[in-house]
């Protein structure tokens, strides 16, 4: 079958072969898998003289189910997450835990960034936030609008910021008004938005050196506030401010709960609900609860689309930021 892989800092599509079925796992026939920017690019650089496979997210249909999968029937369009079960490839074999049906009024490009979407929601689990409170989204490339959106559906008090103003747009018209592309117009309304106490919660999905951008979050939560980072950025930051607010700084890893674990992926034991409420697999499930009830839209987000032999075009887009958003590879049937 084809996938794309990075092979000396260059895309490639490949040759290469299906994985067995094991007990407790799916085969599916991708439709649209959903390109992660940040995540793959940095593969990319790393790319060494071997081909390594790229991609952790996607939709598609069904073929076979293994030994001890329940809940799952073949012909069924379902949503998947997780490398390096998950790539952007013509046929997936990935465990049920990181699988979740998809409704046949659920558009599977859509579907297809349901890694993305369960990012997004275990950053605002590790956010902590309960109904009412406030977060201010730092950066809106794909991840931190689907973060808005989702925070917003909760009933969160949103605040945005983004230097790029079309970005800022597309979130205000998804009906997240207090979204900015001027730090001073950002601070300026957090106050109103939060009674002058400050944000409970900020979420930085950018990446670079986060110095200057941590310690600014600092001043923008409230007393015993959080920030939460998402993006790949470095943490260095003000003790003395943190100390002031008795401040938490954490890491978001990956997509809740189960990830990196093999008990949890490879062998596809899932822990008990009285004991894991959200882990990666309900995350993704939850994604596609959002999208079925149009409490989310993810349509607009997708600037661009590739078929899979050209996957080299699809990553040479985001050479050029500003207008590209979303990306899918899309499959032949």
């Amino acid at each position: 079958m084809k996938a794309v892989a990075a092979l000396r800092g260059s895309i490639v599509v490949t040759d290469t072969e299906d994985p067995p079925l094991e007990r407790g796992h799916v085969r599916i026939r991708t439709e649209y898998s959903a390109i992660s920017p940040g995540t793959e690019l940095s593969f990319l650089k790393k790319g060494g003289d071997h081909p390594s496979l790229l991609g952790y997210s996607a939709a598609g249909i069904v073929e076979e189910i293994g030994e001890g999968v329940t809940g799952l029937l073949p012909g069924q369009r379902v949503a998947c997450y997780g490398a390096p079960y998950v790539r952007h490839a013509e046929r997936l074999t990935v465990p049920s835990n990181l699988v979740a049906a998809v409704p046949d009024h659920v558009l599977p490009e859509e579907a297809a960034f349901a890694g993305l979407g369960a990012i997004a929601i275990h950053a605002l689990r590790t956010a902590d936030l309960r109904f009412g409170e406030s977060a201010v989204v730092v950066g809106l490339g794909i991840l931190g609008q689907i973060i808005a959106q989702i925070a917003s559906a909760a009933a969160v008090r949103v605040a945005a910021l983004d230097l790029n103003a079309q970005r800022v747009l597309m979130l205000q018209e998804q009906g997240i008004r207090h979204a900015y592309n001027r730090q001073e117009q950002l601070e300026e309304q957090l106050q109103i938005l939060t009674d002058g106490h400050g944000a409970d919660s900020v979420i930085l999905c950018a990446g670079g050196p986060g110095e200057e951008l941590i310690n600014r979050s600092l001043t923008w939560i409230r007393d015993r506030g959080n920030i939460v980072v998402v993006g790949d950025l470095t943490t260095t930051f003000s003790r003395g401010q943190m100390f002031g607010k008795e401040a938490q700084v954490l890491i978001s890893r990956a997509g809740g709960p189960g990830r990196y674990d093999s008990g949890y992926e490879k062998d596809n034991r899932d822990y008990p609900i009285g004991y894991v409420r959200w882990t990666e697999g309900r995350n993704v499930a939850e994604y596609v609860r959002l999208l079925s009830e149009g409490r989310i839209s993810v349509l607009p987000l997708i600037s661009h689309r590739y078929p899979l032999g050209e996957a080299e075009a699809a990553y040479a887009n985001y050479l050029n930021p500003t207008d590209c958003l979303g990306t899918i590879l899309e499959y032949e049937s």
